[in-house]
């Protein structure tokens, strides 16, 4: 039974953030979400209410969530964490990284926005300076026997580019759209991330989210006595996420054949390469467990001030590139007035 009212992601953070902090006063889970059910709207008071059901039916808390709709990340939270026993801590850090997640998503649509709104008007504005004012120019130039200044010169250029530049990033959208719908979907899912973290720029920040979702539940799991070797089966059995069988049972093969963890790690490029130095480390210190969960608190840190860097730099290259299309629409139109004041 698939529940019709879908939950937006910081509805879903701020239910197991809920939950936690429950749990950790010694509420059971099944109290937890009955108590919380009091504080939902009433769309979201009958999902709740399944919950329970399912709960006492003896079904996987993971396994309600994915029936409600839950996002995959935190329904893998949630596994590991049914695995561990850690669930009131689990709980928060899901809900505080989903958090900071559609926070990030969030400046950077606020940060996008109104420049790609004055690109547009922009745009539209240089189409009619370019298709309507600047003909009129050039004909009466060419009437007068003047020669067209240097910035007309350059926008009828760009001018007549400009649809061909369309024409191609159209061309490449139904390409892309192609290899996503005919190959890319087919690929197995460590292909598919070891694909996307291969595009520049885009790969090494979802490498870094791979990495930190990676360390932390391999800590959760160490932590709570387990082996590497129990730990990355618990990986495999999951079956709700295709990735984390996948990267179980090729960790899993591996090990039985002799290999140590750091030396798997070190070649996959879905991690960061700092992470076979901390498995290495830490099994050194015999602290395996609290070096990934610092580890994956890096990550995350790293992941946020390398996106408020870029951010500083998407909104003012932006700002001068359209400022510059406006000063040469500008001057195009200026200039001419002046020139055909010297033809006279």
């Amino acid at each position: 039974m698939k529940m019709k009212n879908r939950w937006l992601i910081s509805e879903q953070a701020l239910f197991l953030k809920r939950i936690g902090e429950l749990l950790e006063r010694g509420y059971s889970l099944a109290e937890s979400i009955e108590s919380i059910s009091y504080q939902m709207k009433e769309n979201k008071k009958a999902q709740v209410y399944y919950c329970v059901t399912l709960l006492k039916e003896g079904f996987p808390f993971y396994r309600v969530l994915q029936e409600i709709g839950f996002h995959p990340t935190l329904i893998g939270y949630v596994y590991f964490a049914e695995q561990h026993g850690g669930l009131a801590h689990s709980f928060i850090e899901a809900s505080k990284y989903m958090l900071n997640r559609q926070k990030d998503k969030q400046e950077l649509i606020k940060l996008l926005t109104y420049p790609i709104i004055l690109t547009v008007i922009t745009l539209i504005l240089f189409l009619f300076v370019d298709r309507f004012l600047l003909p009129q120019f050039t004909s009466l130039f060419r009437s007068m026997g003047l020669e067209s200044n240097l910035f007309t010169k350059i926008i009828l250029v760009f001018g007549s580019f400009l649809p061909i530049l369309g024409y191609l990033l159209l061309f490449l959208f139904f390409v892309l759209l192609l290899y996503y719908l005919l190959v890319f979907r087919k690929y197995p899912a460590m292909k598919q991330k070891n694909t996307l973290i291969s595009i520049p720029l885009f790969g090494s920040f979802y490498q870094l989210l791979l990495t930190h979702y990676f360390s932390v539940q391999l800590s959760y799991l160490l932590a709570g006595g387990l082996s590497i070797f129990e730990a990355v089966s618990l990986f495999e059995n999951n079956e709700k996420n295709q990735f984390d069988q996948e990267i179980g049972c090729f960790l899993k093969e591996q090990l039985l054949r002799g290999s140590s963890l750091e030396e798997l790690i070190e070649t996959q490029m879905l991690f960061s390469a700092d992470l076979a130095f901390i498995i290495r480390h830490g099994q050194r210190n015999g602290r395996l467990d609290q070096e990934l969960y610092f580890f994956s608190k890096y990550c995350m840190n790293t992941f946020q001030d390398r996106l408020n860097r870029l951010l500083k730099y998407i909104q003012p290259t932006v700002y001068c590139l359209v400022g510059l299309l406006i000063i040469s629409m500008y001057l195009s139109i200026l200039l001419p007035m002046f020139h055909l004041m010297d033809g006279i």
